[in-house]
């Protein structure tokens, strides 16, 4: 790192058997962070040598690019390279070890099978975002911890990005072509892929990859974030242990989904829960009952379609006794699911609202258009919010929703604390749970503080596996939680 240099952040990733280092740091008088890959095991110089070996090695190829099509194609053609990589490598570096042997063909394969350096990205586990925007600027990424990001990936031209596009597409049963210049699908992985090709995109054609987390955020991620209070933690978990139907709401980037994953910590194991999703991000503990869905695109002759109503109608013929929406966005989904709530279905789902207030406004408006006598169904409202200046995600508001439908706000984000504050005592939420189970409202405190207290033991002993807090949980409701012994137990495990 030259003078002038801050570094914000510095770590390792691995990819097979090359090793990448990752420097994140501010340089002087640049307004955008950078993120700088180099492979640590491959010098610049052999790096040069490698790409020459690559563009001699397309020279040589019979077999085209765009004639891979399916795994087993991809298999044949990936053997073939590799015996003709190996020989061009022994040409230029002699008495190669078979380790490194290796590691220079899988660096080769994957410039011309794979993404190339796009995987290297992938395999990042801080990234969410992944965006290709032409040839002339450099991919950007969004970091978990750090924001927009400007990396050091270029692609040396739009037949590149093009190509990676056409790949995307093909490996989904699916083409993207001039005259079909759009594309929305997802890797086997499950990052969700959009694509589009120049001249819908004026400056070059692009790829956006939202990446799928491999490790889901917990409850325990979110309250050492500062994203959710334990209190208001406390309070949905009150919520879903009584079957209370709840609506998470946000703008785009806000952490809606992440949130869903999160309160679905708090199932308990004997019931049967149904998520549908357009791409499957959810991740729920293994001890639950829980059967994923997700939708499909037509083909492209417009067959074979599955969409959200098809799923939603279908899991109410599979007994559920919980459901997961990823999102909420037409008229008919929002009827079926609000007709689910009022049929003894416990319904969580996400929507695109800033406040509880527009939440109501955007139900009971077109395209949902829903009557807002319906939305009494619904019992919460959790709205998350990301600052786009810090990049901090935090919970909004927790609103619980009356009886004509109107939300009622009782805790409210103070900006200025940056904390999560109580602004009103629950009134509906508590005269529910009370004709339900029969708790007068100094049980139902006590019982919110018992869950504050085992929320804060989880925390302590910093346990972020989905599974562990699955299995606590799972103790919970049966009643055979020893919470000092089995949180440190699955502390250790």
């Amino acid at each position: 790192m030259e003078e002038d240099v801050k570094t914000l952040d510095s770590y390792k990733i691995t990819l097979g058997n090359l090793i990448t280092k990752v420097d994140i740091f501010w340089r002087k008088n640049e307004f955008v962070p950078n993120y700088h890959v180099s492979v640590a095991n491959i010098s610049r110089t052999t790096q040069l040598i490698l790409e020459k070996i690559r563009k001699e090695f397309i020279s040589k190829v019979s077999i085209a690019m765009e004639e891979v099509s399916g795994e087993e194609g991809v298999d044949i053609i990936r053997t073939k390279f590799e015996k003709e990589i190996k020989h061009l490598i022994e040409q230029y570096f002699s008495n190669l070890d078979k380790e490194t042997s290796d590691l220079l063909i899988s660096y080769v394969i994957r410039q011309n099978l794979g993404l190339g350096d796009i995987e290297i990205l992938l395999k990042d586990p801080s990234l969410e975002e992944i965006v290709i925007n032409n040839s002339a600027d450099p991919v950007w990424v969004y970091h978990r911890k750090h924001g927009w990001l400007r990396t050091n990936v270029i692609m040396p031209n739009e037949a590149r990005i093009r190509h990676y596009s056409t790949m995307i597409a093909r490996d989904v049963g699916r083409d993207i072509t001039l005259l079909n210049p759009l594309l929305d699908a997802h890797l086997k992985s499950g990052d969700r892929v959009n694509a589009t090709l120049h001249p819908i995109s004026d400056f070059g054609n692009t790829i956006t990859i939202r990446k799928f987390s491999e490790k889901p955020w917990t409850i325990t991620d979110f309250i050492k974030a500062n994203t959710i209070t334990y209190e208001a933690a406390a309070l949905v978990w009150l919520g879903i242990q009584n079957e209370l139907s709840t609506l998470i709401a946000g703008g785009t980037g806000s952490g809606k989904t992440s949130t869903l994953n999160v309160i679905a910590n708090f199932f308990p194991p004997n019931q049967r829960i149904i998520s549908i999703e357009d791409t499957r991000e959810l991740t729920l503990p293994k001890q639950l009952h829980w059967v994923a869905m997700a939708t499909r695109l037509p083909n492209p002759e417009g067959k074979g379609g599955v969409n959200m109503l098809d799923l939603v109608v279908n899991s109410l013929r599979q007994r559920p006794d919980r459901i997961l929406v990823g999102e909420i966005r037409r008229k008919a989904e929002a009827e079926v699911l609000f007709e689910a709530m009022h049929t003894g279905h416990s319904v969580y789902a996400t929507i695109h609202a800033n406040n509880s207030k527009e939440t109501v406004d955007r139900l009971t408006n077109p395209p949902i258009e829903i009557p807002k006598q319906v939305i009494s169904a619904l019992s919460i409202i959790l709205v998350q919010n990301r600052n786009r200046r810090t990049g901090k995600r935090r919970t909004f508001q927790v609103a619980e929703v009356l009886e004509g439908g109107d939300p009622r706000v009782i805790m409210q984000y103070d900006a200025h604390t940056d904390t999560l504050k109580s602004v009103a005592k629950p009134v509906k939420l508590f005269e529910t749970i009370s004709m339900y189970t029969g708790m007068a409202e100094a049980e139902i405190k006590k019982d919110l503080d018992e869950k504050v207290e085992i929320l804060k033991l989880i925390v302590k002993h910093n346990i972020t596996d989905v599974n562990a807090i699955g299995m606590i949980m799972a103790r919970y409701y049966t009643g055979m939680l020893n919470k000092e012994r089995d949180i440190k137990a699955a502390a250790q495990a």
